[in-house]
């Protein structure tokens, strides 16, 4: 008993000294010297295959408080050492519809720990397509891509860069599943919209490379996503298999230009989408994942990228139902067929072993594993991981969430906004004062004058409570109202009620792409950004009654209007982000000056640089719609 007790109170001794032991090295860009190489020529030749085999596998990793005893830990830390895995792909926790963002101490304090027990340095990797505070709470905020395309200013996405890899690699995280260079040019795309640049290959390749120079400039690793494009599409590949139906002058001409552009720009991985291509390969059972005509022949050989290439996540249902029956047969064709790393198995096991046995039987060889093992352990030297894996704690109120940082992430917000229909009638609103303090748990009394109504996949989540803050420090009594498909015809006559007497309506829709998110079909489950028939019902109900008197606030996907022609009054945010949602405030009362540009075409609505300059406080009269004449760009 005696011995065991001191083995339980010598374990946190030993790890406090094999922390004050590590030298804490300041990230600079990503760069592999000689003495980089050396480290991953000789680690190389030290691995076991089993050991190889491990590297190339990436699996979830909550970013979470666990105490190092508890059950949870060590069963993350057993499976690590059993499948000698390099690389984590940090998450939180995530019950549809609530995504649970936790905290940058928790995540860095539990990255260092799975460092500190990890025979070989760890790669940690994540999708902060919108900044470390998609995942973590306090860090600088952004809006999504789109937002950056309607801004159109080449330092924002820079800024962008070199700020989400600031804060990443203080936390721990070396390596951002972004930029996004799909080419969004399908309005019906329910995976991708937001999260692309826009339509204009030119503009999404400028707005990529901008973001991967200034990131690896300040020490993190990047990726171009979805090859060979994912924007073109009708469906979301975790649910099932989307088909990129162009041929190839329309690839080379649209898909394939923002990838060219950010392998110049010094692209660290592509990865490589769960879509069939058959202009590129007519295989009926080959995804690009799969397909060594897609990764190899075009993306390593034609256009001659060098760097990793990683799967998207192989637990996606557009490759799972592929292989069903034989899910770890995924593992090795991805592989097989170029790539290098492999992206979180639906069956970690089954994967592992199929791998495994490949290379003992020759399916796989030797020399191919080693090729794809050296580019990950240099991956790991050009980061200085060989030197010094460990992030400072202490540094972290210093690094994440600085004031300056938060300013230009509401600046590219502000600027983004973009008034596509005016008629001259409502924008901008009027404050009536702001809020005094209440007592807790009352409520302020409540009238009619402004109504705003704001549309949610569900009430219950986040989405319009800072839109709802920023109108009441205007509006004190302004009368909010949260509708979604599950109440909305029981709402629609109070709705309608209030938008009868009301002098200004706000209607804000929230529609972002959401991944694995089922809505019913014609054909059965699908996913959709469209509005679900439930609160599109209401909102044509709110047009019929009061068109000339209500703004439409499209809080993420900017081709809402196509369905309902009749909204006179149209703003575009781009993003349901609160820095958005703040923007939309200023925009909506005319504290700030709107002069984004559509950086998509809305069909039957407008195209793509259209966009309504308003100044500032300057009441105006008279109806205007945004056309690709009124871009100042």
């Amino acid at each position: 008993m005696s011995r065991q007790l001191a083995a339980i109170f010598l374990v946190p001794v030993l790890a406090c000294a094999s922390f004050a032991k590590e030298k804490y090295r300041q990230p600079g860009p990503i760069h592999l010297d000689r003495d980089g190489e050396k480290w991953a020529e000789k680690t190389l030749h030290k691995l076991s295959l089993e050991e190889k085999v491990g590297q190339l596998f990436m699996i979830w990793v909550r970013a979470e408080f666990l105490n190092i005893n508890s059950p949870e830990y060590l069963q993350l830390r057993d499976t690590m050492d059993k499948y000698h895995i390099g690389s984590f792909a940090m998450t939180v926790r995530w019950d549809p519809p609530f995504l649970y963002r936790n905290q940058p101490y928790e995540a860095a304090a539990l990255l260092n720990r799975l460092q500190q027990d990890s025979k070989l340095p760890l790669l940690v990797a994540a999708d902060f397509e919108r900044g470390v505070t998609m995942r973590l709470q306090g860090a600088t905020e952004f809006p999504h891509a789109m937002a950056f395309g309607a801004a159109g200013k080449l330092e924002y996405a820079e800024a962008f860069g070199r700020i989400t890899a600031q804060e990443a690699r203080a936390i721990g995280v070396q390596w951002n599943f972004f930029p996004d260079a799909d080419v969004n040019s399908n309005p019906a795309n329910p995976i991708i919209n937001t999260r692309s640049f826009g339509e204009d290959p030119q503009q999404v390749g400028d707005l990529a490379a901008a973001y991967i120079r200034a990131a690896r400039a300040n020490g993190m690793m990047t990726t171009a996503k979805h090859f060979p494009g994912h924007g073109d599409t009708a469906t979301d590949s975790h649910l099932g298999v989307a088909q990129v139906t162009a041929d190839t002058a329309r690839l080379e001409s649209v898909e394939l230009p923002p990838f060219r552009k950010a392998i110049e720009a010094g692209v660290d991985s592509v990865m490589v989408a769960h879509v069939t291509v058959p202009a590129l390969d007519p295989e009926a059972d080959h995804v690009a994942t799969t397909s060594p005509a897609i990764v190899t022949g075009l993306l390593k050989d034609r256009l001659g990228f060098k760097g990793i290439v990683v799967t998207d996540a192989l637990d996606m249902a557009a490759l799972t139902h592929l292989y069903s029956g034989r899910i770890g047969r995924s593992a090795v064709d991805a592989f097989k067929a170029g790539n290098d790393l492999l992206l979180i198995p639906a069956d970690l096991d089954a994967s592992y072993q199929a791998v495994l046995a490949a290379v003992r039987g020759g399916e796989i060889s030797l020399a191919r594993l080693d090729a794809s093992v050296f580019k990950l352990l240099k991956a790991k030297a050009s980061l200085g991981l060989h030197r010094s894996r460990i992030v400072d704690m202490e540094a972290l109120s210093t690094l994440v969430g600085r004031p300056e940082n938060r300013s230009l992430g509401q600046q590219v917000a502000d600027d983004a906004i973009t008034l596509v229909r005016d008629n001259g009638k409502v924008l901008p609103l009027k404050p009536s004062g702001t809020a005094t303090p209440s007592l807790p748990y009352q409520r302020e009394e409540v009238h009619n004058q402004v109504v705003a109504v704001v549309f949610t996949d569900d009430v219950r989540t986040e989405a319009g409570r800072t839109l709802e803050r920023q109108i009441r420090t205007r509006v004190a009594d302004a009368n909010v109202v949260y509708v979604d498909s599950s109440i909305a015809a029981a709402k629609s006559d109070e709705v309608l009620t209030a938008v009868d007497q009301a002098k200004a309506v706000v209607v804000a829709v929230y529609l972002i792409p959401t991944a694995g998110k089922t809505v019913r079909g014609s054909n059965g489950l699908t996913n959709s950004v469209a509005l679900s028939d439930g609160n599109g019902v209401l909102l044509q109900k709110i047009l019929d009654h009061a068109a000339q008197k209500t703004i439409v606030l499209a809080m993420g996907n900017p081709y809402l209007a196509q369905d309902f022609p009749a909204i006179q009054n149209y703003l575009c945010t781009f993003s349901n982000a609160s820095v958005s949602e703040v923007s939309a405030a200023k925009a909506l009362f005319g504290e700030i000056a709107i002069r984004g540009r559509l950086p998509v075409t809305i069909p039957n609505i407008a195209r793509r640089g259209a966009g309504i300059d308003l100044p500032a406080q300057v009441a105006r009269g008279g109806t205007q719609h945004a056309s690709s004449q009124d871009s100042g760009r």
